[in-house]
């Protein structure tokens, strides 16, 4: 069969990105445009500056992922496009420059669930290294600062089946991660600075309990699948809430008496045209690196712990963790650890692909391109878009 090369865009939160990938194997190209130095100010992603952003930023990026690539607009096979979920207004611009390439060009156009790519990203970096190793039906935490879902996935007549199983009531855990991080002083996003200074903190110095969901499910015929292959017709459910760790760090801070300290923090790092993450540590004393050692260790504890359970109630192959959330080094760790102990190989994607990519896209899309399952042009954004 002749080679395939799918230009694949995503636009759903703070991150324009475009990517070209052949026969769903092989990145050849990926580009990804990020808004942080935006939305640091305001301690989190606004979504009014970041659809300006993607307006800016599309057309350039498209453009150097071909470039990069070697193709051209005429010379690609087909588009594939983030129709959610995320922001209405970022998934807009995407879908927009899409549908308008594609009706220029007359090429196929694929809608891809943001989630389904995540998942893609471990797959395709599978079979890109040549690998054979994931076994399916497979458990694949997706783990990211809008999403916290644990998917039993597996191929299915040609494209692929999720069953969701376990899924965040409130807080994601990277949503978390950074809201900790604005409670501190620490900029955004949170995640990476507050792995880095977790290594200097002791983990066991505050003892964050997890969180006890007491109220059943509130949706029971989500734990009910029409599969009838291996995944079975009743699954219990695993799921998350990381509202109470936030407030937890909250009341600590204010026992604590650490206000003013992170005031000062505050007032000293804004000082600082490009602050280092030498800088931050010169900010921070020992009762917070602590503190944030402490948050990362219960964060990871939770995360790893109940994925686990999920593998040893389903009958699983593998465990594919992915997400931006999925490039701490903490919880890979804990992952190669726990999950060998218990049986389970586990797979992640580099941490390029663990953050949102349009490479992850264009993946998710080949199989629907085989199926021929194209997508209409009067198809829209889907912010609350669920994978199944």
């Amino acid at each position: 069969m002749a080679d395939i090369f799918i230009l694949g865009i995503e636009s759903s939160c703070d991150e324009t990105a475009a990517a070209v990938v052949r026969s769903g194997e092989q990145v050849v190209a990926n580009v990804v445009a990020s808004q942080f130095a935006v939305h640091r100010p305001y301690g989190g992603v606004v979504p009014e500056l970041a659809s300006r952003e993607h307006l800016k930023a599309i057309v350039p990026v498209v453009r150097q992922a071909l470039v990069e690539a070697q193709q051209s607009y005429e010379s690609i096979d087909a588009l594939a496009v983030t129709q959610g979920p995320g922001l209405a207004g970022s998934l807009l611009v995407g879908i927009s420059y899409a549908k308008a390439l594609a009706f220029a060009l007359e090429k196929p156009l694929i809608a891809v669930n943001h989630l389904e790519g995540h998942i893609h990203a471990v797959l395709l970096e599978e079979r890109q290294n040549g690998d054979d190793r994931v076994r399916f039906p497979a458990l694949a935490l997706v783990v990211s600062g809008g999403h916290t879902h644990l998917y039993l996935a597996e191929p299915s007549d040609g494209t692929w089946s999720y069953h969701n199983i376990g899924h965040t009531r409130d807080d994601a855990a990277g949503e978390a991660f950074d809201k900790v991080a604005k409670l501190l002083g620490l900029p955004y996003p949170g995640g990476p600075i507050i792995s880095w200074l977790a290594k200097r903190g002791n983990p066991r110095a505050v003892n964050f309990p997890p969180a006890q969901i007491k109220h059943p499910q509130r949706r029971p015929s989500a734990a009910k699948s029409d599969h009838p292959g291996k995944l079975g017709n009743h699954l219990p459910r695993f799921d998350f809430s990381y509202s109470g760790i936030k407030t937890a760090v909250l009341r600590y801070i204010e026992t604590q008496q650490m206000a003013e300290s992170i005031a000062e923090r505050r007032q000293r790092l804004a000082e600082l045209p490009k602050p280092r993450p030498e800088d931050y540590l010169a900010s921070c004393d020992q009762k917070t690196l602590d503190l944030i050692a402490s948050f990362e260790r219960a964060m990871v504890e939770d995360l790893v712990g109940k994925t686990l359970a999920a593998a040893g109630e389903n009958d699983v192959e593998c465990l594919l963790v992915t997400g931006g959330v999925a490039a701490n080094n903490l919880l890979r760790e804990t992952f190669d650890e726990r999950a060998a102990a218990a049986g389970f190989p586990v797979f992640f994607p580099s941490r390029p692909l663990s953050t949102d990519n349009a490479a992850m896209i264009a993946a998710a899309a080949y199989p629907k391109f085989l199926n021929q399952r194209f997508a209409a042009m009067e198809f829209s954004a889907e912010a609350g878009m669920i994978l199944e």
